[in-house]
């Protein structure tokens, strides 16, 4: 079972106007303005899933895996074997992190790197890309979130999907309630 490291629930909102937006069942209350040049996930924080080894989180595109491994690992110490649907990870012949991942990734954009010799981060590329494909465990028989950490991960991509239709708003710092499972409601045929 995966828990929320962060300490935190989430990110407080700005200081400013406020403006609700509601359609159906969910409802969104957007607050102030905030920087748009960083990425989504910068901006509004991640939702991680803490882990015996780490933690892995997700954005609408992307998972990633942080890998703490002892101070002054070397490169070469890492193996690491990325596929679509696998993943395996061994620091000094020693496994750390082996098994079916929970849904597929693009395997030739798959990437590792070693950060200050003591973490080990992996980058996979979701195959579906969008809030319906909220992965609620990185294996498919391992490290699942908990029910608080998947309903916040699912929070986040539906966030980050309405940022990506509405590139004006700034929906880092937003609330969300209601229906918002497999993505939130579908915006495309309203009238803008």
């Amino acid at each position: 079972m995966c828990s929320d490291l962060s300490g935190e629930s989430g990110r407080g909102l700005s200081a400013g106007s406020s403006r609700v937006r509601s359609s159906g069942s969910v409802r969104l209350r957007l607050e102030g303005s905030r920087s748009m040049s960083a990425p989504f996930e910068e901006r509004s924080g991640v939702v991680p899933c803490g882990t015996p080894w780490g933690q892995w989180y997700q954005t609408l595109e992307e998972v990633f895996i942080e890998v703490q491994v002892p101070p002054g690992t070397r490169a070469q110490d890492i193996q690491c074997g990325l596929q679509s649907r696998h993943v395996a990870l061994a620091v000094g012949g020693r496994e750390i992190l082996k098994g079916k991942l929970f849904d597929s990734t693009i395997a030739d954009e798959g990437t590792w790197t070693l950060e200050d010799r003591k973490m080990v981060r992996i980058v996979l590329t979701k195959t579906k890309r969008d809030a319906a494909n909220c992965w609620t465990s990185l294996l498919e028989s391992e490290y699942a979130a908990d029910p608080w950490v998947q309903d916040q991960m699912q929070r986040k991509l539906t966030l980050e999907r309405f940022q990506k239709e509405n590139p004006g708003f700034d929906f880092s710092g937003a609330e969300i309630s209601g229906n918002y499972t497999k993505g939130g409601p579908d915006f495309s045929n309203l009238e803008k």
